[in-house]
Formats: structure tokens, sequence, C-alpha cells
């Protein structure tokens, strides 16, 4: 994906200051008719992502942003849920045998001078949060994602990929630029490409699948767009039964019930009632 320089002759005093951050959250719904399937959900889910799936899921936007890896830290949490953080660079960190001085064993790589010192060091996080409603049958998965660089690499080069790794029902993005970097003259920039709404950077089939609503700060270079599927299937949220196994009644309850759900996410608040 390309994103397009406000001024392709720009020549900059030093290093690229600019902090890019792009944020996810990223919600599935899911129902299940007992309490007993409603955990066997919550298990798959917990394993589907654990930390080792998401460290792949997180390499691979560091591939994409072209942001070279120095560090990586994982854990998976009981009951459920699980954390990656990355720290990355835009260049790939070169080290002396000098630089090389290791006091941990279990921690090999640059020093941590090395580390701290090196200006254009950026990370990526993912959380995972898995949880259920105590008595209306409905389980939700959340993630929540922070692909955060300096310098000309672009996490919007990730968008795409995070949105079709995850497939959410509902997904709200925030992206911000934030600082300054300067020209040969001195003159401040405080944007570096052309941007007026993340949907800029979406796929056209992503377009086609959701509703889209942006709310946009154009003078602080705050951009958020939130997006929830278009189409309802009953059989895409169902967990251990299908559609055709309810009768017409559950089926419009728990079609009512999940709806319910989806647009409480959707728009940040309770709604009484549908």
């Amino acid at each position: 994906m390309e994103i397009k320089p406000i001024n392709k002759k720009l020549k900059l005093y030093g290093f690229n200051n600019l902090t890019k951050t792009l944020s996810f959250n990223f919600f599935d719904i899911a129902y299940a008719l007992n309490q007993e399937k409603n955990q066997e959900y919550i298990e798959y889910i917990d394993e589907e992502y654990n930390a080792d799936r998401l460290v792949k899921i997180l390499t691979d936007v560091s591939n994409i942003i072209g942001a070279n890896i120095l560090n990586i830290a994982n854990q998976d949490y009981d009951p459920q849920g699980a954390s990656v953080t990355m720290l990355v660079a835009e260049h790939e960190v070169l080290t002396t045998s000098d630089e090389m001085k290791i006091t941990n064993n279990e921690s090999p790589g640059p020093s941590s001078e090395a580390v701290v010192g090196h200006l254009d060091k950026s990370h990526i996080t993912v959380h995972t949060y898995p949880e259920n409603h105590p008595d209306k049958g409905i389980s939700t998965f959340r993630a929540d994602i922070d692909v955060s660089t300096c310098g000309e690499i672009s996490p919007l080069k990730a968008l795409n990929y995070l949105i079709t790794s995850f497939e959410p029902d509902i997904a709200m993005i925030d992206y911000r630029v934030r600082g300054f970097t300067r020209d040969v003259t001195g003159r401040k920039y405080f944007l570096d490409h052309k941007i007026n709404s993340i949907q800029n950077f979406m796929t056209s089939k992503t377009k086609e699948l959701y509703q889209m609503i942006d709310v946009n700060v154009y003078q602080e270079n705050i951009f958020h767009t939130k997006m929830i599927l278009k189409e309802f299937d009953l059989d895409r949220y169902l967990y251990g039964t299908e559609k055709k196994d309810l009768a017409p009644r559950d089926r419009k309850k728990i079609k009512q019930r999940i709806k319910k759900e989806m647009l409480e996410i959707f728009y940040g608040r309770n709604i009484p009632k549908l």
C-alpha cells in the first residue's frame, strides 16, 4: 500500500521525529445455548489467539511496515487472555563487540544502552480479553493492538493485514501523528504524508463488508474510524449449534440479543431495548 508523501522533494534536517500510532480494538461476538458451551468458546478463542499466534501476527506486521525487531516479550494469562510487546526499529541495529556486552544471560542482544540510545525505536503491542455475559449466552473476544512507529515507516501499511487476520465483527481504529520534524531550512512539518481518513487506506473489499463512521480532528492530526459488519448471518455467531436447529422464536430472541450487544459496543453505550 502506497503512503503518499506531502512533498516528494522534502529534505529533512536530521532524523524524522514524527511519531505515528495506529490503534485497534477488534471485537468478535459469539452465542452459546448454555454456560458449558460458552466456556468452550472462551477456551477455543484463548487457544486460537494464544501468545505464540500473536507473536506470529505481530512479526508479520513488523515485516509489512519495514521495521526490524529488537525484542519480544509475550505472556499467556490464567484463566484467559494473552499479551505481546515488541520493540522495533526503522533500521537494522548494527552492534560492535563493545556494544554487545551482556550482563544478563537471559537477555541476549544489544545492551540496554544501545536500545535506549536508538532514536527510531518503536513498539507493537497486543492484548486479548475473552469474556462472557453472566446470563445472556453471549461471549465477547476483544483484541487491543497498538502499532507505534517513528521516522518514515508507517503503521498504516499493516492496516489491511490486521483486519483480515482478525476478521472482526466490530472494530474501532485510531490513527494519530504526534510531534514534528524539520526540513533543511528549519520549517516544521507536523505530517509527512497525505491523509483525510483511515478509510483511504482500506481495501475496497473491507469497505463493502463494513458500515463505517469517521470522527476526525484534522487540525490535530487525529483520525478515528469505527466499523461494524453490514450483513447479519446468525450462523456466524452461534457456537456449538446451528440456526437450522433452533425454533423460529428462539432464532428471533437470540438474534435480538446479539444485535443489541453489537450495537452497544459500536456506539459505546448501553441500549435499554431494541
